[in-house]
């Protein structure tokens, strides 16, 4: 057959119409379900799959174009079919108006999805959506902060604590990950950019509610969106008595686990169900003490220690409000200037009274978790932090505390994983986030160190602490001199005995031995009114080369002094001049073994 001939043949035989027709109707169809699968969270594969079954189907739709014909008679094979009356039939123009069809589908699904991508609801296009979709677990979860509603706004506490606890609900569910509240609360409850948020806090939905309280009526409303979609997956309104809102939370949650396909295992359903208390007013003044204690200030922590010993009074078996009793005293140390006398010991007693109410108290465990880790009972501060891990695998705080434990045990990459976990659940948490910071220092890491520095100070340029540690890192870099202006930034911003220390120790290194022993001078008078750690006098000490005096320092704090994270020496770097005293190593050995 000639190439004349066989061209012939093709058109004979409809096989070039067959391929326009097959061409645009593939093209229509895949643009098709490339708009419309992911509204309904349909897989990639499966688009992929179907867009490869119409790539095959070309040829094979071509074979059968050349070997079959359309007759008024039906299928028949084209060596059956009388050429003379084929040619005589007339044409048929339907496949003109098949492609015409098709092709201006295909041009309208196209400029919809450009449309939709600039203009609609997900403000992503298909293509983003997807992507995100494909790294983002579909059983994650954040719990944006709760409209108030209400005419009072002194009750934004409650709207507060009605979402916080949907969130603590939720986090106890293994098979769901749940965005801390320290990451959520920097965000309005009902925001305009659901997918770029969804984006920064890493997950696939987003809950939005408002709370309405007027004497002892509550009205909550909810929302469950898909945020990579903006598609309503769900939402209800609960008219309940202030006696059922334990009720309104569990059923809330539950709903959300369910909606989210999340497997609940008998204990979990358990806790999500469970009431705290059976009195309203005390769980007001646990709603109040908890507002307070968020705000993290020394005086706003004082605040919250009393409502919730008020709470206590009301209600003496609320186990809930002795873990958040101990949680306020526990960072009065740090942020209210307390002795431990004065936050240690009455935090250590609340947390075990929680645990004698109810040993399910996540909270509590890792409480006394960090407590057994400042008191330098490593062994026991583990324990106790992959116990409340274990109860409540979402809790950002006890991988945050694990990590800093397994530091003092030199556990590096364990360590590092437990604060990557920490900051996977409340990824914009200012503090997770630096602390990740010193744990690289203290793995030798330096360079990730001073990577996560800047990160935090992106976040914050006001953090001391990220100054402190971008100081640090750069120092042990053999850059001193651009170390000093960010550990002088640190105490500029919170003139704290540690930022001083540091300070004095890279004065002391940089040959400016007049500014550093100033410092020391500085510190030590200090101490005659306020708590100064025999730790920071040691680093200065250290840089000074008066070693002898810096174990002395040392050796007091662990005896009896004041041992505020004493259990980060065994792998401090700016204590390497000691390592080769054998007291000190002695030293050493003892905090990473346990008291």
């Amino acid at each position: 057959m000639s190439d004349r001939n066989f061209f012939a043949e093709l058109k004979r035989r409809n096989v070039y119409k067959v391929a326009v027709a097959y061409i645009v109707a593939g093209w229509a169809l895949s643009q098709g379900i490339a708009q419309v699968f992911p509204v309904f969270d349909i897989p990639n594969w499966v688009i992929r799959l179907i867009v490869l079954l119409i790539i095959i189907g070309l040829p094979i739709a071509l074979i059968l174009a050349w070997t079959f014909e359309l007759t008024p008679q039906g299928i028949k094979r084209t060596e059956d079919v009388d050429l003379a009356v084929a040619v005589q039939q007339p044409k048929k123009r339907t496949w003109i108006f098949v492609v015409i069809i098709g092709a201006l589908v295909s041009i309208g699904l196209f400029f919809l999805g450009r449309y939709s991508a600039f203009n609609g609801a997900p403000r992503q296009d298909a293509s983003a959506a997807r992507t995100e979709a494909a790294t983002v677990s579909n059983k994650s979860i954040a719990v944006l902060p709760f409209d108030n509603l209400s005419r009072d706004p002194d009750n934004a506490y409650f709207a507060e604590g009605v979402q916080d606890e949907i969130l603590t609900r939720l986090a106890k569910v293994a098979d769901l990950k749940v965005i801390s509240r320290t990451s959520t609360q920097h965000f309005k409850s009902t925001p305009e950019n659901l997918p770029q948020i969804a984006k920064q806090l890493g997950v696939a939905h987003i809950l939005e509610g408002s709370v309405q309280k007027a004497s002892d009526q509550v009205r909550v409303n909810v929302q469950l969106i898909n945020a990579l979609t903006d598609a309503h997956l769900w939402a209800d309104t609960y008219d309940r008595k202030l006696t059922d809102i334990f009720a309104v939370e569990s059923e809330i949650a539950k709903t959300i686990a369910e909606s989210l396909q999340a497997r609940l295992t008998g204990s979990e359903k358990s806790l999500i169900a469970k009431a705290p208390t059976a009195n309203p007013e005390a769980y007001e003044l646990y709603l109040k003490g908890r507002f307070f204690w968020n705000k993290r200030t020394g005086d706003d922590l004082r605040k919250s220690i009393e409502y919730l010993k008020q709470a206590i009074a009301k209600d003496p078996g609320y186990a809930l409000a002795y873990a958040a009793l101990a949680d306020s005293y526990g960072l009065l140390r740090f942020y209210g200037g307390a002795s431990p006398a004065e936050s240690v010991v009455p935090a250590e007693a609340a947390a075990k009274k929680a645990l004698e109410l109810d040993d399910s108290l996540a909270e509590a465990h890792a409480s006394l978790g960090l407590i057994a880790t400042e008191e330098l009972e490593i062994n026991r501060g583990v324990n106790e932090l992959e116990r409340a891990i274990q109860l409540n695998p979402n809790y950002a705080t006890a991988h945050h505390w694990l990590g800093l434990a397994l530091a003092t045990l030199r556990q590096s990459d364990r360590s590092i994983g437990e604060l990557k976990r920490a900051l996977e659940l409340d990824p914009l948490s200012m503090i997770i986030n630096a602390d990740l910071s010193i744990i690289y220092l203290y793995a030798r890491r330096y360079d990730a160190a001073e990577a996560q520095a800047r990160k935090t100070l992106e976040m914050d340029s006001r953090s001391f602490v990220a100054h402190y540690y971008l100081g640090a890192a750069l120092q042990l870099t053999s850059r001193l001199k651009e170390a000093i202006p960010e550990f002088q930034k640190a105490v500029e911003l919170n003139n704290d005995p540690y930022s001083i220390a540091m300070l004095a120790q890279a004065y002391a290194r940089n040959g400016q031995t007049d500014e550093a022993r100033k410092l020391l001078a500085h510190l030590n008078e200090m101490a005659k009114s306020a708590e100064v750690p025999e730790y920071a006098l040691a680093i200065a000490y250290t840089s000074l080369g008066e070693k002898e005096r810096a174990i002395e320092a040392l050796e007091h704090g662990f005896a009896g002094g004041n041992k505020s994270y004493l259990f980060l020496l065994p792998g401090d770097p700016f204590l390497d001049d000691l390592r080769d005293d054998p007291r000190f190593e002695a030293l050493v050995q003892k905090i990473t073994r346990g008291k």
